[in-house]
Formats: C-alpha cells, structure tokens, sequence
C-alpha cells in the first residue's frame, strides 16, 4: 500500500467522526470566507464609485474620524480645478435618506450639482437630452387644475433620480412620486451606474440636498481628475498643491481614501476577528479528532515504527490525514460561501450595495486558514504519535 493511500484509509476509517468533523470545519471556514468576502465586496462596491468616475484624488477634511462624513466648503472645488495639475474636480455631499412610503430607510444618497460632469458617466434611462435637466433647480408644479393645494407638503417640489437596483427594490419608475421627510419627490430619471453602490442609491441635485441635509454650502468630498500625464511623483506633487490650499483639506489618492475608509476598516476588523474565533474553535474540533485516532491507533504505530518507520515519517502522515481533511473543508466551505453571499447580495436590503463576487484572495485566504487549522490541530497529536516507542505502543495497544 503506498504512503498516500493509507493517508485516505485513515481518515476514511472512522466516517461518521470524520463527516462530523468536515461538517464543523466546512462551517467556520465558510462564515470566515463569507464574512471576508462581504467585507472586501463592500470595500470594492464603495472602490467601484471613483473608478466609475475616474477619480484620481478625493479631497475630504482633515482630522475627521469618519471620511463619510467630513464637511469640506464647496468652495474649494473653484481653487482646486485652478490648479495646473487638476482636470476637472466636482463636489459631492452623501447623506442617508428614506423612503418613507415604501419603508425603506438609509439609503445612500449623493448630491451632485446639475452640471456636474460626473453625471456623463451614467446610463440614463431617459435619453441624455432629457436627462440634463432631471437635477433642475427646485420648482413648484402647479396643478393641474389650476388650485392651490390645501396640503403644502404634497406639492411636487423637487426631482431626482434612483439607482436602477433601488428603482427595481421600490417598484417605480420615470415620472413617480416618492415621499422624503413627508416632502413629494418626482423621479426624473433611472440611471446604471459601472458601480453596484451607486446603482443601490439615489441621486439628487446637490443644493436640494444641501437644504434638506441643512449642510448649506458643504460637500463631503471632492472629487479630482488630474491632467492624464500625472502619475507617480507628479501626481503626490498634485496632492501636495492641493493640501497646500488649506491646511483643513485632506487631499489623498482614491486607493488610499477608499482602504482607510473608518467604516471598511471596521468591516474588516469584524470579519478577522471572527476569522480567529474560527481557527480557535477549528483547532479545538481537529486536535480532538486527531488526538482520538492517534490513541486508537496506538499499536498499529508502534508496528510501523517497528518495521522502520521514522519519526519524521509518522509525523508526516498524522499531518496529511489533518491537513487533508482541513483542505478539503476548505473547498466546501468556499463553495459555501460563494452560495451565501450570492443569496445575501439578492436580498432586498442588500441588492444594489453588496457585490456579490469573492474574490481570489478572499479565497486563498480561506484556505491558509483550513491549513493553518489542519497544522495546528495535528501538531500535539503528530508528537506524540512520533514520540511512541514501539515496546511502549504494544504494551499501550
């Protein structure tokens, strides 16, 4: 029999301990990858919102802890497209609203001005020619009967627009009314976004959000195009310009912004931690295992080593069966997790903001965990399978 072969008959020796032990494997190792995989779908959905627009540079405040919301003067956007090294720069201010009537509630909302070129980048639903004037400054519609409502806050006042996941969520489309804060809203326009966030998000003229929000004259941030020939030294010589204006700006380029994110180093946080809780208790579950058919299997070692097996030799094959067993778990729980965050990023709630791809590295994030798993839950029983005499593993068998 070779060396491999009896690798898989040991682990197959026992099946209902070694189904029972895959199962609990499988699981931790799927939430980990699950929980990874969301964490980094977020990350790349949130990512997805500048690489839409080309952003090269996003230009918060400095010193806030939570990026999402910093309170940058939109003044600064006409300072900021003076400066030699800059293309084009746009504000834009985020806030979470709801929809009441439909019972939906923090949606992300961005605020764009009406002739920003931001919006070139999105697929409208109505044909471009009309689109230009879906974030038209705020009007009252008169009806059409010529009175004069009674109830003040059913006047259609305002437009906007929705993400085309976000408008298939709510059922509505072009030419509706939804209610914010008990205010009508007409919807202009459905638009498709290259980013899954931005198509789970609404999108109104960015003075209508600045007066619902009361953030007057504030952006969030702004975003910043540099000339196509700023790269490596040029382009952090662009952000030094840039923080040079005021010493309140905080200027960094869109990988940066996006993985210092508060809110996406929090997710990732969760997710490992979980991730250890899982090699902890994955640990625990293999070195019980391992440890147990070591002991049953106390004379038949002690016959290999009788035979002229060396230690490294035991040690190697104790190892195989774990990590096997653990790799192996590692494919389950992987497929697993592909299945669970495809399901997730069709719920209702997250359609639209969570992309529902795991990533290569997620994955083989997966799998150094099972490993790590299989290593360490077969280190002791490994040793002590070694450390057997085999006068001592007769007498003990």
């Amino acid at each position: 029999m070779k060396f491999w072969q009896l690798v898989m008959r040991n682990v197959m020796r026992r099946k209902s301990r070694s189904a029972l032990t895959l199962v609990a494997l499988t699981t931790a190792i799927a939430s980990v990858v699950a929980l990874l995989g969301i964490a980094d779908g977020f990350t790349r959905s949130f990512a997805d919102v500048y690489a839409a627009h080309s952003v090269d540079v996003v230009v918060s405040r400095q010193g806030g802890a939570d990026r999402l919301s910093s309170a940058v003067d939109q003044k600064y956007v006409d300072k900021i497209v003076k400066l030699a090294e800059v293309e084009r720069a746009a504000a834009v201010l985020l806030d979470m609203l709801p929809l009441e009537e439909e019972g939906i509630y923090d949606i992300p909302t961005m605020g764009i001005a009406s002739d920003s070129w931001l919006l070139e980048d999105y697929e409208f639903e109505v044909p471009r020619a009309a689109a230009d004037e879906t974030l038209a400054a705020d009007e009252d519609l008169a009806p059409e009967n010529g009175e004069i409502e009674s109830e003040p806050t059913q006047s259609i006042r305002h437009q906007l627009m929705l993400g085309v996941h976000l408008a298939d969520r709510v059922q509505a489309k072009v030419g509706d009314e939804v209610l914010i804060f008990e205010q009508s809203y007409r919807i202009a326009n459905v638009y498709r976004s290259p980013s899954t966030w931005e198509n789970g998000s609404m999108l109104l003229p960015l003075d209508t959000l600045q007066e619902l929000t009361d953030r007057q004259g504030q952006a969030t941030y702004i975003n910043v195009v540099l000339n196509p020939d700023m790269s490596g030294d040029k382009a952090e010589l662009a952000i030094e310009k840039i923080q040079g204006l005021d010493a309140k700006l905080l200027p960094l380029a869109t990988k940066e912004f996006v993985e210092n994110d508060t809110r996406m180093q929090l997710a990732g946080g969760m997710a490992w931690m979980t991730g250890v809780i899982a090699l902890v208790i994955g640990t625990i579950g293999t070195l019980n295992t391992m440890l147990t058919s070591v002991m049953e299997r106390t004379k038949e070692i002690g016959i290999l080593r009788a035979i002229g097996w060396t230690k490294s030799r035991v040690i190697r094959m104790i190892l195989l069966e774990s990590c096997g067993m653990s790799l192996l778990a590692g494919g389950l729980g992987t497929l697993l997790a592909i299945g669970m965050t495809w399901g997730l990023s069709q719920a209702p709630a997250a359609k639209g903001i969570l992309s529902p791809s795991i990533g290569i590295n997620v994955i083989a994030q997966g799998f150094f965990l099972a490993i790590g798993i299989g290593l360490l839950g077969a280190i002791l029983p490994a040793w002590r399978a070694a450390a057997l005499l085999p006068t001592e593993a007769f007498r003990e068998g």
